[in-house]
């Protein structure tokens, strides 16, 4: 395989997929905003950059997010410049439940698919569960209260970015496949109990507030819709305490 193109390389899933493609030989095109060593300058808002970006290379690992319905134009101009450049395949990842959870984002996320779906390159789309950097984040952006607020009787499935990295480069050194089975963390844990397992990692106490959401999009998540098979890999215990030193500060 020839050069592969990782967007959104200085993000948390794009650094991983880029360690792991360089430990397996490849030869990695880093796209970020930002100059740096190793990197191509490309701003996928604007276009700036793509076309020279794209150039010469095989595969495209797309990880690049706004966080927001951007997500779709940005999508679309990388589709564009690598249609100019000729046929790379296009691996693009995204988010079990887009298509049963009416948020913004997640609407935003599927309709990111579709242009990937048409954009007539060889394609393949992962959809993953949440990472376990989000769900401790959840958590430590709460460390300064006296209490921990959890959505009530709602689970969450993380997964490690480490074992998401790894499928996307198995998928990206491959041939395109459309859309692959979803890919969940090893556990489905209540979130309360997720909330309990950071605080002992991190030696904090605190009482632990569980709270019904409002809306369609929280009932949606107590469906469960944004769960699937759990699979082999890090689990959310081994991740914190790889992280406990780090996550106990502040």
């Amino acid at each position: 395989m020839g050069a592969v193109l990782v967007t959104g390389g200085t993000g948390t899933l794009g650094r991983a997929v880029v360690a792991r493609l360089r430990d397996d030989g490849h030869q990695v095109r880093v796209a970020s905003r930002r100059p740096g060593a190793g990197r191509v300058v490309v701003d996928l808002r604007s276009g700036a950059g793509v076309d020279g970006a794209v150039a010469g290379v095989d595969t495209i690992v797309h990880c690049a997010t706004t966080g927001g319905t951007a997500d779709v134009q940005v999508t679309r101009t990388l589709v564009d410049g690598a249609r100019r450049a000729g046929t790379p395949h296009l691996v693009f990842i995204s988010i079990v439940g887009v298509d049963r959870i009416p948020l913004g984002y997640y609407r935003a996320k599927l309709a990111a698919e579709q242009v990937v779906e048409e954009s007539g390159l060889g394609w393949t789309i992962l959809r993953a569960t949440q990472f376990h950097d989000l769900v401790a984040w959840l958590w430590r952006i709460q460390r300064r209260s006296p209490v921990i607020v959890s959505p009530a009787s709602t689970s969450i499935q993380p997964i490690d970015v480490r074992d998401v990295a790894a499928r996307l480069v198995e998928l990206a050194t491959g041939a395109p496949a459309g859309r692959v089975p979803d890919l969940g963390g090893p556990e489905v844990r209540d979130a309360g109990d997720l909330a309990r397992a950071y605080l002992r990692a991190t030696g904090r106490r605190r009482a632990i507030l569980p709270v019904r959401l409002p809306g369609s999009a929280a009932a949606a998540y107590r469906r469960g819709h944004h769960l699937t098979v759990p699979r082999p890999g890090t689990k959310f215990d081994e991740f914190l305490a790889e992280r406990g030193a780090t996550e106990g500060r502040g």
